[in-house]
């Protein structure tokens, strides 16, 4: 069954929708006691991280159909551990500061790089290395599930930055409250059709891939893949169409307490690094 493209492209969506859930539901928990405490939880989640890289170096000379998954598996891992340290406010950037509105582009841009340099930084570090180790191995489907959520990512933050007309804030916890004054509301910007068609083009590569494929291994690895891509290019599209998809993990976390003023945001005039 699992030999299956049709049942790897479910794996994947299943994954990706429960894995988001799952970081959510404990970012959310941590968010009600305190950034020291989401920092901590990060910190004792780490052997996930390590899980990660060495499921990528004992899958990567390994070619069958379940050593795909378990690559993929361990690249969600590893990119799963980075977001949580992320959204847990522990790996971000020096800048946590409320961007004016009155900055001029070139200044917003570098602020906004301040919020998440960190992030971004060992998150370009992981793929390096990953690169660099599967290199010449059998299966480098991990670094390619690794590779497709990181382009996609930074495409995402791109389109946020330059402004989109949908952006959903709900999800987002206290330590990154001040990222939304990076973010613009526009009717379009000129990068979202170039994101969108290139990871049209990602999928449609994808699935050639399936069709000429050689072994069961790569049919599942490349399927894997497409949908993977395919969930990044819907993810771009929520933010142009009018979906509620904040719903889809929703009934998952618990019910949100009454607001207060959070008094560690600061807005004084600071630039981002």
């Amino acid at each position: 069954m699992l030999s299956d493209p049709w049942i790897a492209a479910l794996v994947a969506l299943f994954l990706w929708w429960f894995s988001t859930g799952v970081i959510l539901m404990v970012v959310k928990y941590a968010d009600r006691r305190g950034l020291r405490f989401g920092q901590v939880l990060t910190w004792l989640a780490l052997p996930i991280f390590f899980l990660g890289a060495y499921g990528i170096g004992m899958t990567a000379h390994l070619e069958s159909h379940i050593s795909a998954y378990y690559s993929f598996l361990a690249a969600l891992a590893l990119w799963g551990w980075i977001e949580l340290a992320f959204l847990t406010g522990t790996i971000t950037g020096p800048n946590r500061l409320v961007c004016r509105g009155d900055v001029p582009e070139w200044e917003r841009f570098i602020r906004a790089w301040g919020t998440i340099a960190y992030h971004e930084m060992l998150l370009a570090g992981t793929l390096i290395v990953l690169w660099l180790f599967t290199q010449d191995a059998v299966n480098s489907f991990g670094f390619w599930t690794f590779a497709v959520l990181f382009f996609a990512r930074v495409s995402a933050k791109l389109n946020l930055f330059l402004g989109v007309p949908k952006i959903n804030t709900e999800f987002l916890p206290k330590p990154l409250a001040h990222l939304p004054s990076h973010f613009r509301y526009a009717k379009m910007n000129w990068l979202f059709p170039i994101s969108v068609s290139a990871l049209t083009f990602a999928v449609a590569c994808w699935l050639e891939r399936i069709y000429s494929a050689q072994s069961v291994a790569d049919t599942i690895g490349f399927a894997l893949l497409a949908a993977l891509t395919a969930l990044a290019l819907l993810e771009h599209w929520f933010m142009v169409l009018p979906l509620p998809d904040e719903k889809l993990w929703r009934w998952m976390l618990p019910a949100p307490k009454p607001k207060q003023q959070d008094k560690t945001i600061r807005t004084e005039d600071a630039h981002g690094l």
